[in-house]
């Protein structure tokens, strides 16, 4: 069975079925009984029309739920308007459950949730695998999240604003788990980005795209992490960095500058240097000033004081991150690169083991640790 194609036509057959007057919550749960009943059926024979033949069976799944619940007049009611067999519609109203499912009113984490099952067309038990908790306590966040929108005309869903910080959201869960993230974030925005000519989605897309092409590189055989400057940059997907780079070009020529925009900005710099020291730091200093004039993200504040670092040398560096919050996540990660770049090794060790404790993953959380003991017996030596 094509699974892929399946996921595809998912967010098509809601849509069809919500356009037909069916709420949002009740239209996908036909369309995953459908989908349950063509994984039983297709393997022995695929039908010549996919999609018809899951809105005929999730329009059934739906009159049947409907006729254990209704009066017996409402019931023939719903009988009576059954569409007569025959092609479905044309509409393609995927980008609509884009911004449906990723509506203000959600929580960004019931956003994501219910964007992979909606629209990626992933099961609850692959989403919550991913996320690494239980499947009961994901089918009741869905179940939430579908109540929520329930009631949202379909016409007058949330903004774009809200659908890329979701899908960010997505990307940046990173590879755990059964489900990889990040693959199916790149096919979510790939999508959007077909229907819409909009700079940010363009700007996500290529940010995305860069990011990823630096994965085969990122971590050892152990899965150890492996910092930006050390890694092999012949292990590099060419490709995805030469997409990702025409993309954001594209976009750029727009004159509608973004934060997406600016974040691909700086990945494609780095992606352009052949080598950690051919990296143009001062481009990159000047990248983040545009992020933070269009943003004032205390993350992106941070990322700055590196890249001072880089250009203006490691004094310049922590002069850039004495005004920040120490609270901020891996503020004290960043202190003890700088110090070490200064030449303060003791400093540095104190505070990667620091770092360690509050370290957001256990592969960041190792990576730090050997720093420290590297460090430490440095000195010791």
């Amino acid at each position: 069975m094509d699974e892929l194609l399946l996921r595809e036509l998912t967010p098509t057959v809601i849509g069809v079925l919500v356009r037909r007057g069916v709420d949002f919550a009740t239209a996908e749960d036909a369309v995953q009984e459908a989908l349950i009943q063509a994984a039983l059926s297709w393997p022995d024979q695929q039908p010549a029309d996919p999609k018809g033949w899951l809105v005929t069976v999730a329009w059934r799944k739906f009159l049947d739920a409907h006729r254990s619940e209704a009066a017996r007049r409402d019931r023939e009611l719903r009988v009576e308007a059954e569409p007569a067999p025959g092609p479905t519609e044309a509409a393609d109203d995927t980008l609509q459950l884009y911004f449906l499912c990723a509506h203000p009113s959600l929580t960004p984490a019931s956003a994501v949730a219910l964007t992979l099952r909606a629209v990626g067309g992933l099961t609850t038990k692959q989403i919550a695998q991913a996320y690494l908790v239980p499947e009961t306590t994901m089918a009741q966040r869905i179940s939430r999240a579908k109540r929520t929108v329930s009631g949202i005309r379909f016409d007058q869903p949330g903004d774009v604003g809200t659908v890329l910080r979701v899908l960010y959201l997505v990307f940046n869960e990173g590879y755990s788990g059964d489900v990889d993230l990040a693959v199916e974030a790149i096919r979510l925005t790939r999508q959007l980005a077909r229907k819409t000519k909009h700079e940010e989605v363009a700007g996500l897309l290529a940010l995305m795209l860069l990011h990823h092409a630096r994965r085969p590189a990122r971590t050892r055989p152990d899965a150890s992490l492996v910092p930006l400057a050390e890694q092999d940059r012949t292990r590099w997907d060419t490709r995805l960095i030469a997409e990702g780079i025409d993309i954001l070009q594209t976009a750029l020529a727009r004159d509608r500058l973004g934060e997406f925009q600016a974040q691909a900005a700086i990945a494609a710099l780095h992606a352009d240097a052949q080598t950690a020291d051919e990296t143009d730091w001062v481009q990159i200093v000047e990248w983040y000033d545009e992020l933070l004039r269009l943003t004032g993200n205390p993350i992106a504040h941070l990322n700055r004081a590196v890249a001072v670092g880089e250009a203006d040398g490691p004094q310049a560096g922590l002069a850039a991150l004495t005004p920040l919050d120490p609270s901020l996540p891996r503020y004290t990660a960043v202190a003890a690169y700088l110090h070490e770049r200064a030449g303060d090794p003791a400093t540095a060790a104190t505070l990667y083991t620091e770092a360690a404790h509050s370290a957001p993953n256990l592969p960041e959380r190792d990576h730090l640790t050997r720093q420290a003991a590297r460090l430490k017996a440095q000195l010791r030596g």
